[in-house]
């Protein structure tokens, strides 16, 4: 099996939002580039799935009072199975596109 990485993957953990064509789901990215993402979720989503999700990234991770939202659409690669350990399964999903969720500054008053 040949390796379809483009650019370098950090190995981030962060709370992940997944939302299928039947479901929403829960749980955590495991790895992240500008490509794509590894999650660890619950249920197991079809490969060629298409999927929306949105990545929260701590604003104390960043230096910002606020935590930033990524909304991502993408299409699942891969599914590893279960991890009996976790009870979840390892997803790979390309990104092909997302943006930046503009939230209300807090104490700004306006």
């Amino acid at each position: 099996m040949s390796d379809h990485r483009t650019g370098k993957r950090f190995p981030l953990h962060l709370p992940i939002r997944v939302k299928g064509q039947q479901d929403q789901k829960s749980g955590q990215t495991d790895n992240l580039s500008a490509a794509g993402v590894y999650i660890w979720l619950e249920g197991e989503p079809q490969v060629d799935a298409e999927v929306q999700f949105e990545i929260t990234i701590p604003g104390r991770d960043i230096g910002s009072n606020d935590d930033v939202i990524v909304r991502c659409n993408g299409r699942v690669v891969r599914s590893d199975g279960v991890d009996t350990t976790q009870g979840k399964t390892g997803v790979a999903c390309v990104i092909d596109s997302y943006e930046f969720v503009r939230t209300a500054l807090q104490g700004s008053g306006t």
